[in-house]
C-alpha cells in the first residue's frame, strides 16, 4: 500500500476529526472541569462491619440527595472516599447524617476525615499538569534528536514526533469537550494522568516506525526517502496494529465492567491508543516525507538523502 502517496488524505482526515472538537472547545463550557479543578470537598466514610455496603449503594444515595457530580472510591473494609462540590459545615453534617441513616442506621463515627479543595489548589493542579506536559514534550524532542543523530536532519524526527503528540492531544481534548456537552463528562486529575500516558504511548509507537526508517535509510541509501518511509511503515504496521488491537480489547473490557471511578481514565486511554496508532503511521511519518519533499510550508532548508 502506498501510505506516502495518500498522506494528504491522512492530513484531511485529521483536520475533519479535529475541527468539531475545536468548535466545542470554543463554545461554552468547553471542557467541563470536575471538582479537582473547580474546588470542592472530600470525605472518608467508614460504615460498620456488619453493614456490607457497596460502592454503588453509596453513589445511588448521593444521587438521591442531589449530589450527582460526586465521585465515590471504595477503600475496602466498608470505607469510601467521596469527592463532591464544596460543602459548608452544616451541609457536611446533613449529608453524612442522611447517608448514615439510609445505609447504616445507628452507626457511629462514620465520618473519618473531611477536607476542602480550594479553587487556588485546583488552579495549581492545572498549571502543574501543563508544565508536566511541556517538560515531557521537550524531553521527547531532545531524546529523539539525540537518538537519531546518525541520520540526516535528526531534529526533523523530534519535531515530527511532537507534531504527532500535539495532534493526539488535541483530538483527545476535543472529544472530551464534545462528551462534556453531550453527556456531561468531566475532566479531572485522572484525565490528566491518562493524557500523559497517551503521550507516552503515542511517542512509543512513533519511535517504532522512526527506528525502522532510520535502519532503512542506512541500508537503502540509494533509494528515495518517500520510498524508504513507505517500506518502513509496511514493515511495522502489523506490529503496531496487533499491539494496539490487543490493548483496545482490554480497555473496552475495563470500560464495560470496570468501576465508574476510573471511567474518564479509561476513555482517554481508549481514544488515545486508537489515535496514537493512527498518528504514528499517518501523521508523524508523513510529516517527515512532506518536510523532505518541501510539500508543506515549513521554512527549513531541505536536505537530500543520498
Amino acid at each position: 500500500m502506498d501510505f506516502v502517496g495518500k498522506r494528504f488524505w491522512f492530513f484531511i482526515i485529521s483536520l475533519l476529526v479535529i475541527a468539531p472538537g475545536i468548535v466545542f472547545l470554543i463554545l461554552a463550557p468547553g471542557l467541563r472541569p470536575g471538582i479537582d479543578f473547580t474546588g470542592g470537598s472530600s470525605m472518608t466514610l467508614r460504615f460498620s462491619d456488619e453493614s456490607n455496603i457497596n460502592q454503588q449503594q453509596v453513589r445511588d444515595q448521593l444521587t438521591t440527595l442531589g449530589y450527582q457530580e460526586a465521585t465515590v472510591q471504595n477503600l475496602g473494609e466498608n470505607s469510601f472516599f467521596i469527592r463532591t462540590k464544596e460543602l459548608n459545615e452544616e451541609d457536611k453534617d446533613t449529608l453524612v447524617t442522611n447517608i448514615t441513616t439510609s445505609l447504616d442506621e445507628g452507626a457511629e463515627n462514620v465520618l473519618q476525615g473531611f477536607d476542602l479543595v480550594s479553587p487556588v489548589v485546583a488552579q495549581e493542579t492545572v498549571m502543574n499538569a501543563f508544565w508536566a506536559i511541556l517538560a515531557a514534550a521537550v524531553g521527547i524532542f531532545i531524546f529523539i534528536w539525540w537518538a537519531f543523530r546518525n541520520v540526516p536532519s535528526p531534529f526533523r524526527y523530534g519535531l515530527a514526533a511532537i507534531v504527532a503528540l500535539i495532534h493526539d492531544t488535541i483530538i483527545v481534548i476535543g472529544i472530551f469537550a464534545i462528551l462534556g456537552e453531550l453527556i456531561q463528562m468531566e475532566v479531572n486529575t485522572m484525565f490528566l494522568i491518562a493524557l500523559l500516558t497517551v503521550i507516552g504511548y503515542s511517542v512509543n509507537d512513533t519511535i517504532v516506525v522512526f527506528d525502522r526508517i532510520r535502519e532503512n535509510v542506512l541500508i537503502y541509501s540509494n533509494r528515495a526517502f518517500p520510498e524508504i518511509v513507505n517500506l518502513s511503515i509496511s514493515e511495522t504496521i502489523g506490529r503496531s496494529l496487533n499491539t494496539s488491537f490487543t490493548l483496545v480489547i482490554t480497555l473496552i473490557a475495563l470500560v464495560l465492567f470496570g468501576g465508574a471511578t476510573i471511567r474518564e481514565f479509561l476513555f482517554v486511554l481508549l481514544i488515545g491508543v486508537v489515535v496514537g496508532t493512527y498518528s504514528s503511521i499517518a501523521i508523524a511519518s508523513q510529516v517527515l516525507v512532506s518536510w523532505d519533499q518541501r510539500s508543506i510550508g515549513i521554512p527549513f532548508r531541505n536536505k537530500t538523502i543520498t
